[in-house]
């Protein structure tokens, strides 16, 4: 039986009189690539900082496994504001990843500057590691702060529409990045989507939501239950 890591129990996130999320229950078990879709303003975003406590909740309980609790890695819509004032090179921002996760040592190892140099090559923008943050495109920001919702080696990793400011060809490449993560490192992955790829969706979960949850299960489920797909993301 899976590893419940997340329990989320009849969840409500009001913001005054307007209920964003309304009794939205379901569970994450561990490995789960789940992919929540729904229209916008449909409470995506809301209920994914929620899980991670960056939106309160007003009703309800998000219980995480305490080993997961502090494992969790989270990429937000915009990692950056571009200010190009902003003094910090692409590998010290990654740094700050690296420090984030660490509770004894506060100083980045040669293993940890491996460890990002292995990522910047996947991603392929390692000839940008020593470039202003602020200097780079937005695709390009968009690589940087994926690398650094992975550089700390998270159980679960969140993320909010990753490939929104990515070029299409590079964007199945991720997509695929993200898969083998899922299955050979057994990560789970919450992913926010507007991606209609109908490959990169089969063995995932989908959470559709609309304010209230429309549907939870598997991928095949979903299309078996003759849901028109681009009606809801």
């Amino acid at each position: 039986m899976a590893q419940q890591v997340i329990n989320v129990q009849n969840l409500t996130v009001r913001f005054q009189s307007y209920d964003a999320i309304k009794n939205a229950s379901f569970t994450v078990n561990d490995g789960d690539f789940i992919n929540i879709i729904g229209p916008n303003g449909g409470g995506k975003t809301t209920l994914i900082k929620s899980l991670i406590g960056l939106t309160p909740h007003s009703e309800g309980q998000i219980i995480i496994d305490p080993l997961f609790e502090n494992k969790i890695g989270y990429l937000p819509q915009k990692g950056f504001n571009n200010d190009s004032s902003f003094p910090a090179t692409v590998e010290e921002v990654l740094f700050t990843g690296v420090l984030q996760s660490k509770k004894a040592s506060r100083f980045i190892t040669k293993s940890d500057k491996n460890h990002i140099d292995q990522l910047l090559q996947k991603m392929e923008v390692f000839h940008l590691k020593k470039r202003l943050i602020s200097s780079l495109s937005g695709g390009q920001q968009q690589r940087i702060f994926i690398i650094r919702a992975l550089v700390s080696n998270p159980r679960i990793l969140v993320l909010d529409e990753p490939t929104s400011a990515l070029d299409p060809d590079f964007r199945k490449s991720f997509y695929q990045l993200l898969k083998k993560i899922n299955l050979v490192e057994n990560m789970t992955i919450i992913n926010v989507t507007h991606d209609l790829d109908d490959e990169f969706k089969k063995g995932s979960k989908i959470l559709h939501i609309d304010q209230t949850i429309r549907f939870f299960g598997t991928y095949e489920e979903f299309r078996a239950k003759g849901k028109d797909v681009h009606r809801h993301v």
